[in-house]
């Protein structure tokens, strides 16, 4: 495994140069995204797709989005481009928002799980676009863990879930978003939210403002991460148990402390002996349940003190995540986010993290 430091702000052309050609003559690159570091293979060549789906454990039936380093290479994917597409595209890209839009004939199966539509993205990275460009070929490119894992925002993490899976890692430091993009499917007559991500409904809404295209949710659906479902999801991200540490995660109400405390209890109380003196991690945004968990005499108890924002939250969850692991805590108990849009993202994040 090469670990390669990279300048996020002037990718050095030497560095990005080795890893394009590595990508072109079908190996994997890890490289920093502004949402969360890819593992990234050309999209164009089946068989290193292939090595993406066996390095992370990814089941075949969950397509991976294609990344591009502009517009015109997006549509160069796609069969058709419906206007709301070329739409979000001028108003998000580059940015965390992927399109999923009609494929074209010669996009591989292999990316899109069988579907006729291909998901595709420009990152908002001075290194993922250097490398896009360079490379001259799409890039396939899911999160760079194992599949169900935390996503990884650091290089760190990326080789701590990979190991030498990921033979060649760009480092260009912590991602600027930390989750995954929000995911759009364009194909039929109405928008439809696939994933939600840092960029949400409103912004898409006001995007499409005089096009006549109405933006919806899409129905509830999770995928048994550990079945075949009976017809692929249109995005990634879409399986029951995602995004998930090792531990246990309870996500729990800030304003019922008392609750918490008597499950936590009863917890221990019910806990194998090796299993209650691992670690249990605290998720806070309030000020007076940090104090409040703080006093508690329980032994291993770490809290960690988290933004009441919706965007530093997001940037500093996948990073906390991480930490519980390395802790080899048993238990992450999570503050569940505000009854607001503006923590979609993070909310869908967290909620699959604790089936």
């Amino acid at each position: 495994m090469s670990v390669v430091p990279v300048d996020s702000a002037h990718p050095d052309v030497t560095i990005i140069a080795r890893a394009a050609q590595r990508l072109r003559a079908g190996d994997l690159v890890a490289f920093p995204t502004e949402t969360v570091y890819g593992l990234g293979a050309n999209a164009l060549d089946e068989a290193a797709v292939r090595k993406i789906y066996a390095a992370k454990g990814r089941p075949a039936w969950n397509p991976v989005i294609a990344h591009v380093p502009d517009l015109d290479a997006a549509r160069a994917l796609a069969r058709a481009w419906p206007v709301a597409a070329q739409c979000l595209a001028e108003h998000f890209w580059p940015g965390p928002l992927t399109l999923v839009v009609p494929k074209a004939a010669h996009v591989p199966d292999v990316i899109t799980a069988g579907l006729d539509a291909v998901a595709l993205r420009v990152p908002d990275h001075p290194v993922a676009l250097a490398l896009l460009r360079a490379a001259q070929v799409p890039v396939a490119a899911p999160s760079a863990n194992r599949f169900t894992q935390v996503s990884p925002t650091t290089a760190a993490h990326v080789v701590h879930s990979l190991g030498d899976r990921a033979p060649f890692v760009l480092d260009g430091g912590p991602c600027a978003v930390g989750i995954e993009s929000t995911v759009v499917d364009c194909t039929g007559a109405e928008v439809v939210i696939l994933r939600p991500g840092m960029l949400g409904r409103a912004a898409l809404e006001s995007a499409l403002a005089g096009t006549g295209v109405v933006v919806t949710d899409a129905p509830p659906r999770a995928v048994a991460h550990d079945a075949v479902p009976e017809s692929a999801p249109r995005s990634p991200g879409m399986t029951d148990r995602h995004y998930a540490p090792r531990g246990d995660v309870w996500l729990f109400d800030g304003g019922a402390p008392q609750e918490l405390l008597e499950a936590l209890a009863t917890r221990q109380r019910a806990t194998p002996v090796a299993v209650a003196a691992r670690p249990v991690h605290a998720l806070v945004r309030s000020g007076t349940l940090q104090a409040t968990l703080g006093a508690l005499d329980l032994p291993g108890l770490h809290v960690v003190p988290m933004p009441d924002d919706p965007a530093p939250y997001a940037r500093a969850l996948y990073a906390a995540l991480h930490e519980a692991d390395r802790a080899d805590a048993a238990l992450v108990l999570i503050e569940a986010p505000a009854a607001d849009p503006t923590w979609d993202g993070v909310r869908d994040r967290l909620t699959r993290a604790a089936r």
